[in-house]
């Protein structure tokens, strides 16, 4: 269906950027989408903006202009971004608006995200026994996965070095040198067998996307790309997540599995339909894992696929593009739509050194964040 179309993308640098709000990263970011889609911040009639730090987000307003439009805050884990991004793109499918804008920000510590009541709502013990400190459990899933499906440590170290490579011609990354895969397999280990290099690291940033009725969209734009579908799930019992890892583990059972199902089925496509992938690398573990749950290949050929480069920018899949999460950082709130952003300059041929060859036309999103909540976007030109 094309009913949605992104119209303009924008993007604040994801790092470390001193006394510097989230909020004003967010303004930031939502003024580069607008003028990117030629419209004024007084032409969008609503907006919806999601963070994990900032408590209301619509004060991004008191920045950009009190226009008086409804801003709907969200916070849904890291699926924050690819929410927002649903519902901006339901309220104008239904009929409710025209014009709208979805914004993700945050403004992270350094350091793994640990068990927080008030962020997370689960009780310290859980962090305390290894289960919802996010170096530790992401350790625990991509060891037990390894010994399953006979991936080695030197895939890993080949994802994050290719991500590494990647984000080095990203101006906007927040990691910008590319790391040899024996430097990253010698890295200090923090979860076995996740080196220090293996990891994405929380920092700062903001995303943001114009998005418009399709039929209108060429008031805007030359090239528009359409939202083709979205899907969020959250996981099942007996799936590898924090809160049931004692459970027995099913693979077909992960949220990610159902939401990519769903978003395919939206999309009347499959994987063999997709150019160019943007999946969740909170460390090099997680990419290995999410080419298997969103169906680009089965458990433990990703081994093989890696090792012969089709994951690479000119690879027959190329995945992260960007760097991912590992060369860009991730601020929870803005981490999706800088998932989109990419996906929308591959699809325009605007991605410069990093852009895929032979014109892509169908570009694949995907999030996953504990305690299991997983969400998929598809986009298409």
């Amino acid at each position: 269906m094309n009913d949605v179309a992104i119209i303009g993308v924008g993007i604040h640098p994801f790092g470390r950027f001193g006394p510097k709000s989230a909020t004003q990263m967010g303004a930031e970011a939502v003024r580069a989408a607008c003028a990117d889609a030629g419209v004024d911040w007084s032409d969008i009639q609503f907006a919806f903006g999601g963070s994990a730090e900032v408590d209301i987000p619509d004060t991004v307003t008191a920045l950009l202009g009190m226009t008086g439009i409804p801003f709907m805050d969200v916070y849904n884990g890291c699926a924050t971004a690819a929410t927002s991004l649903e519902l901006t793109a339901d309220a104008i499918r239904y009929g409710k608006y025209d014009l709208g804008v979805a914004v993700g920000f945050d403004k992270h510590l350094p350091g793994a995200f640990t068990a927080d009541p008030e962020h997370y709502g689960a009780p310290s013990w859980y962090g305390e026994i290894g289960q919802f400190l996010t170096t530790k459990f992401f350790g625990i899933k991509i060891n037990r996965y390894m010994h399953d499906h006979g991936i080695s440590a030197a895939t890993l170290a080949k994802v994050a070095n290719k991500n590494f490579r990647n984000g080095e011609f990203n101006p906007n990354a927040f990691r910008r040198k590319p790391i040899s895969e024996a430097d990253i397999l010698s890295s200090r280990m923090l979860n076995y067998p996740l080196t220090q290099y293996m990891f994405c690291s929380p920092d700062e940033g903001a995303a943001a996307v114009v998005l418009c009725r399709a039929d209108q969209a060429h008031r805007y734009t030359s090239h528009p790309v359409y939202l083709r579908a979205q899907a969020l799930r959250t996981r099942r019992y007996g799936a590898y997540e924090v809160h049931s890892t004692w459970a027995a583990v099913e693979e077909d059972v992960a949220s990610t599995v159902y939401a990519s199902r769903a978003a395919y089925e939206a999309a009347g496509i499959g994987p063999e339909d997709v150019d160019v992938v943007q999946l969740q690398d909170t460390d090099a573990g997680a990419e290995v894992i999410h080419m298997a749950e969103n169906g680009f290949c089965a458990d433990g050929e990703q081994e093989k696929l890696v090792a012969e480069g089709a994951t690479e920018i000119g690879g027959r899949l190329p995945v992260n593009t960007d760097g991912g999460l590992i060369a860009n950082g991730e601020p929870v709130g803005a981490s999706g739509l800088r998932q989109v952003h990419e996906l929308v300059l591959q699809l325009r041929g605007q991605a410069g050194v990093r852009q895929v060859p032979g014109t892509p036309r169908v570009g694949y999103a995907q999030l996953y964040g504990a305690p299991g909540t997983a969400a998929v976007s598809i986009l298409s030109t």
